[in-house]
């Protein structure tokens, strides 16, 4: 079961990378993964089905404990870098410019809701930032996707560590100014 599963998942990223993702097909998948249709259909609606598998898993990933507050904002940057570079292949696959935009789409969404709890979290309670709490959102997922995107279609090379203090020296003083005006009218 295991394997028809992951047999399924390596066949589309190399199809993918072949091809593009708008050109694979179902039965593309099945060909390459050397499964049976019913196989196919036992683990997965449709090829976005299988895109999306993995996807859902991360943001457990990325979530801090229930009711803990992580000490360093966005806490999930080293690790999510780490974790795109050891599945660099995959990360192009998917984010790369012949992945389909659903990707980008549902991984914007996943750390958007992360980020977005986080600084929720990080407010003083019943406090309206300064700057909108959505765009703020928007900005920090932006510039995190950008160096992904960047990376995974080589025209960046760093490791996840520089990855990781870029995303850090750009996006953390504007998010530092929006908590501490916060602080201040608290």
């Amino acid at each position: 079961m295991r394997r028809s599963r992951r047999a399924v998942r390596e066949a589309l990223i190399e199809l993918i990378l072949e091809k593009g993702y708008e050109a694979v097909t179902v039965t593309d998948i099945i060909d390459r993964a050397d499964v049976g249709r019913t196989t196919f259909y036992a683990h997965f609606t449709d090829k976005q089905a299988v895109l999306f598998s993995d996807l859902d898993d991360l943001r457990d990933l990325l979530r801090p404990a229930p009711g803990s507050r992580p000490e360093t904002p966005f806490a999930f940057s080293l690790p999510l870098f780490e974790h795109v570079y050891e599945q660099r292949r995959l990360v192009r696959a998917l984010l790369g410019r012949r992945g389909g935009s659903a990707v980008s789409a549902r991984g914007e969404r996943i750390l958007g809701d992360v980020v977005r709890a986080e600084l929720a979290a990080a407010l003083p309670p019943g406090h309206v930032p300064p700057v909108s709490l959505e765009l703020a959102v928007t900005c920090v997922v932006g510039a995190f996707m950008a160096l992904i995107r960047g990376w995974a279609d080589g025209e960046l090379t760093a490791t996840p560590a520089d990855m990781d203090a870029a995303f850090r020296a750009v996006v953390m003083p504007g998010v530092s100014a929006m908590l501490a005006s916060a602080a201040g009218d608290a």
